[in-house]
């Protein structure tokens, strides 16, 4: 199945949590009431199988990736000697895409694959357009001069003024100082239900 294109919202009822930023108070004062159902708040109760099957969604819809991108990076992780789940969720947070969203430059994680995309994101000064690069310690992570006036990344900063103990940024730069610890990284995910979907 390809990347799911409809409302980012419905994804957010789906999963019962806010998936993006932009749902957090729609979720906090409507509920997460999956679609379909109307007139109540009681989520639907799942057997083993669906608890994992759903946390795994949550987790690849939340960083936005295909399964096929999602089950790569988890087998990534698998053939390492750290803990699978937690390699997976550093793998996960070391994408490019996730680092330019991280340092505050991007206000989703979607607007931050389109600036790597498009060309619009150096790391140590080469240009980079691979959204899944992996970023490693001590690499600076710039954005191109092209859009450094932009009023949208302008914006985005304003509103992220703080970027998580494992980067630093500096004007329209930013700099991995180090793999994140595992509460550092996406707090929403249960990865060792993810594990256990994967090893079934």
């Amino acid at each position: 199945m390809g990347k799911y294109n409809g409302p980012k919202r419905r994804l957010s009822k789906r999963e019962g949590v806010a998936l993006f930023k932009k749902d957090i108070k729609y979720i906090e004062r409507k509920g997460a009431v999956p679609p379909g159902m109307r007139g109540t708040k009681v989520r639907p109760r799942f057997s083993e199988y669906g608890t994992q099957l759903r946390e795994k969604q949550k987790a690849k819809r939340m960083f936005g990736l295909t399964e096929k991108q999602f089950r790569r990076t988890y087998e990534e992780a698998a053939r390492t000697k750290t803990a699978t789940g937690r390699k997976m969720l550093e793998l996960l947070e070391t994408r490019l895409d996730n680092v330019v969203y991280r340092l505050g430059f991007a206000a989703s994680r979607a607007q931050a694959r389109q600036f790597v995309g498009h060309g619009l994101v150096a790391v140590n000064e080469i240009k980079l357009d691979i959204p899944s690069a992996q970023v490693r310690p001590n690499s600076v992570v710039a954005i191109s001069s092209k859009i450094v006036d932009n009023t949208q990344i302008k914006k985005n900063l304003d509103e992220n003024p703080d970027v998580p103990a494992w980067l630093e940024r500096k004007g329209m730069a930013g700099k991995v100082l180090r793999l994140p610890q595992r509460d550092e990284m996406e707090k929403g995910i249960s990865e060792q239900l993810i594990v256990e979907f994967y090893s079934r």
